[in-house]
């Protein structure tokens, strides 16, 4: 018996699996575990030199770089909680960071210094030149090709500039753990471990995050816009990305002075960037609120549904309520439902923006489906269920009637072996309630 697909529909896709996203992760987590590997015997080889041993230092040095990422990565999910990122395609955008973009960066960054920088400026210039202006150019470069790969390859994904954000953090974050190694490790041997985690660890953490976050900016609005401006946001976002980091580079030469200036610069970027997250966090509520009404005379979702979908404390109470009702399989059911009315609000936004999708009847009719099996998962088997305000049966609306959808309905019927994609199984359904 075929099964509906939650991660796909959700995800805008005929499978769960896409070629682009396995390969791009199988490369990423190779170049990863390779440079962990050159870490190593890095780590090994000044070990010896110093009389110190190498191997506890690449512990202590991977230890600390994860302390950030730990700090970091919760913060950036907290950014988009109404319609979370899949957690495969925020693996790759990690991985890639930490992975293909440290690769690359160290190749490019140190034949640029070795090849260009200092033969014809010498090595006092050179090292400032190559730190100020190659570095941030190819880093940001590196980084942001994966931000080009999700725009190219996974357009629905992008549905405001925060999921930009959220993508260029998760990136930025990966390649920041990585590189942090490296100076941790050299900072072991040095003796100067704790003053240089307590700046790359403590202090300015968001630096990567931010600049990358200027091309997440970009590559969204290319994803949700229109028009020919839509072609040059990305570069647009990568230029502030190499202006933000080479700034922050460059300051280091010119004492707490010139950091102090760079943090505030920063600073004012991070409080930004968080004003675009409530703005979007808000259109994101208006668009449920205008675009789920319609749908009302359905019996997929009613006024109540409405209300709870427009805020976290509403939303962590319907999941409540469905686990107590149906356990397990209905809290995560819930959930579902939850992420397939946004999904299908914001694909109603993206249409009237003028974002093309010749698809989206397709898209619509399979949230629908799923919104359908879940919400007879979460309400449980009970012959008359206690449910709360939002599973109340609606007055027709007279914007459609469930008959425009019987044909959704029957599908997702005829799908019995519901499974939420986040692993409980679910209890076939025989028939109508």
């Amino acid at each position: 018996m075929p099964r509906l697909d939650s991660k796909a529909i959700l995800q805008g896709r005929r499978s769960r699996y896409s070629m682009t996203l396995i390969l791009g992760t199988t490369v990423s987590v190779v170049c990863l575990l390779g440079m962990l590997a050159y870490l190593w015997l890095l780590a090994l080889a000044g070990g010896a030199a110093a009389g110190i041993d190498g191997a506890t230092g690449f512990v202590v040095a991977v230890g600390a770089a994860v302390v950030p990422v730990t700090i970091l990565v919760p913060l950036i999910l907290m950014l988009d909680r109404i319609e979370p990122e899949p957690g495969q395609v925020l693996f790759f955008a990690f991985v890639w960071g930490a992975g293909v973009a440290v690769v690359v960066s160290l190749v490019l960054n140190t034949w640029g210094q070795v090849n260009v920088a200092v033969p014809l400026f010498g090595q006092d210039l050179g090292d400032y030149l190559t730190t100020s202006l190659v570095a941030p150019v190819v880093e940001e470069s590196a980084k942001g090709v994966v931000l080009l790969i999700l725009l190219w390859r996974r357009r629905q994904e992008l549905d405001s500039y925060t999921d930009g954000v959220i993508y260029a953090g998760m990136v930025a974050t990966g390649f920041a753990f990585t590189e942090n190694i490296l100076y941790f490790l050299s900072a072991f041997f040095d003796g100067t471990l704790v003053a240089t985690f307590a700046i790359r660890g403590l202090v300015a953490p968001f630096g990567h995050p931010l600049y990358t976050a200027m091309i997440g900016i970009g590559v969204a609005y290319a994803a949700t816009r229109t028009g020919a401006l839509r072609m040059a946001a990305p570069f647009v976002g990568w230029v502030a990305a190499v202006a933000l980091h080479g700034m922050w580079n460059g300051s280091t030469f010119f004492g707490w002075y010139g950091l102090g200036a760079a943090y505030l610069v920063l600073f004012v970027v991070l409080v930004g960037i968080l004003v675009i997250a409530r703005n979007d966090r808000r259109s994101q509520i208006g668009a449920i609120s205008r675009y789920l009404p319609p749908y009302i005379s359905t019996g997929l979702v009613t006024p109540a549904d409405i209300t709870m979908l427009s805020s976290m404390p509403g939303r962590r109470r319907a999941r409540d309520w469905a686990g107590r009702n149906a356990g397990r399989r209905g809290r995560a059911a819930m959930k579902e439902y939850q992420l397939a009315a946004t999904e299908l609000a914001l694909l109603h936004r993206k249409l009237d923006t003028g974002v093309p999708r010749e698809d989206w009847k397709v898209r619509r009719d399979s949230f629908l489906a799923l919104m359908h099996v879940a919400r007879d998962a979460f309400l449980g088997r009970a012959p008359q269920p206690v449910a709360p305000a939002w599973t109340e049966r609606p007055h027709d609306s007279g914007f459609l009637r469930r008959a425009d959808f019987a044909h959704v309905i029957a599908q997702a019927r005829a799908q019995q072996d519901y499974v939420p994609r986040h692993g409980q199984q679910g209890t076939p359904r025989q028939g109508p309630r």
